[in-house]
């Protein structure tokens, strides 16, 4: 069957000639992983997910998420071509948390058609609603520990690493089909030459002596009990916001052992007050700059064509995603993070870095979006996440 790439302008009533259904065996979702790939190659700013990491991410034996995660994957098709796609997404750990019967939808894709986006969005609340759901938020791929939001604004910039991209016109195929706004995300840019401001640095400096805080890099040979350290801040500092919910140990073992090949010791920074981890802050390098390189693919005809370009650009790589600073309950609001973000700011200078982006915060986020603003750093994107009742 054939991918179809080009926008299309239909009724945004239920179209009768596109049929949604459950993707079902390995060339389906095949087609599924694909779909981007077609709608999106036209678009100098996206960065192809490299095949082989998405058939694992879907893959129940690969990704934690499913010990625990409900995912149903659906594709919609115009005759013979595929027009787009979408996962509803049942997570009983968010439902446990938060009180609630909110399902979620994801990995969603579509050309730009209001009726197909209706047809796909229908097709994952009906879903959710036969398994007790009674609202659903999303673009979630496949909770808030992943992907999660859509972009708004900032289009003119390629994503940063495990940040999510899509074409400007999703928003209004969504709202068309009765989202509406739940929460906005924030990304910000910074660049390495930033100069903070002096009285920044001062209380910052003043803090470090006072109160005895020794930052130091993660401890690569003592990773294990380096990852728990991580994994209890990580839990205690993001544990009352809004959509959180807490990385299983699968789920953050997972996830270190990804981001191993990528870390920068130097920029993995521990923050201990008379000797007791009480902050983290986690700074890769934007991957994205060299994955976008293999177009998706590490081999070609049998030859590493791709793993070749990706390991070439690899080397070009002078941008920064900041993923994580996260301060235990008690020790906020002492100037911790200032501490965090001047080391960061100053590895990355010495280290060669531009600059890169600090991503994502919650929008109502004060006291941490405030402390981002006051180094000197420029919001550059928002996503979204949408809600609709069931």
């Amino acid at each position: 069957m054939a991918l179809h790439a080009e926008p299309t302008h239909a009724s945004s009533s239920m179209p009768s000639d596109v049929q949604v259904t459950p993707v079902r065996g390995e060339a389906e979702r095949m087609q599924f992983i694909r779909l981007p790939y077609a709608l999106y190659k036209s678009d100098p700013h996206w960065v192809p997910p490299l095949e082989m990491e998405r058939r694992d991410f879907l893959d129940p034996k690969k990704n934690p998420f499913f010990e625990y995660g409900e995912l149903e994957l659906f594709l919609a098709r115009r005759g013979p071509d595929v027009v787009g796609r979408i996962a509803a997404i049942r997570n009983p750990r968010h439902m446990e948390i938060h009180g609630t019967k909110e399902g979620f939808f994801g990995l969603f894709e579509c050309v730009n058609d209001a009726g197909v986006a209706r047809t796909l969005l229908e097709s994952a609340a009906t879903w959710l609603r036969l398994r007790g759901m009674d609202a659903m938020l999303g673009p979630a791929n496949l909770s808030s520990n992943q992907d999660w939001g859509l972009l708004i604004d900032g289009f003119d910039t390629p994503p940063a690493v495990m940040m999510p991209h899509n074409p400007p016109y999703y928003a209004a195929l969504l709202e068309a089909c009765g989202l509406t706004k739940a929460k906005d995300l924030y990304a910000y840019e910074l660049s390495s030459s930033a100069q903070p401001p002096e009285k920044v640095v001062r209380i910052a400096e003043k803090i470090r002596v006072r109160d005895g805080v020794v930052v130091r890099p993660v401890n690569m040979k003592d990773l294990d009990a380096e990852v728990k350290r991580i994994r209890d801040i990580y839990n205690s500092a993001w544990e009352k916001n809004w959509g959180f919910v807490p990385f299983t140990d699968a789920e953050f073992d997972h996830l270190a052992k990804e981001l191993k090949t990528v870390v920068r010791p130097e920029l993995a920074l521990m923050a201990e007050v008379q000797g007791e981890p009480v902050a983290f802050s986690l700074t890769v390098p934007d991957a994205n700059q060299a994955i976008r390189a293999a177009n998706g693919r590490l081999t070609t005809f049998g030859l590493p064509i791709g793993l070749v370009k990706l390991a070439l650009a690899s080397r070009r790589i002078n941008r920064l995603r900041l993923i994580i600073l996260g301060i235990k309950e008690g020790y906020r609001r002492r100037g911790l993070d200032a501490i965090l973000y001047l080391d960061t700011l100053r590895t990355a200078k010495r280290l060669g870095y531009v600059g890169g982006e600090i991503s994502w915060t919650l929008e109502d986020n004060h006291l941490v979006n405030r402390a981002i603003e006051s180094m000197g750093a420029q919001r550059s994107k928002t996503y979204r996440v949408y809600t609709r009742a069931l």
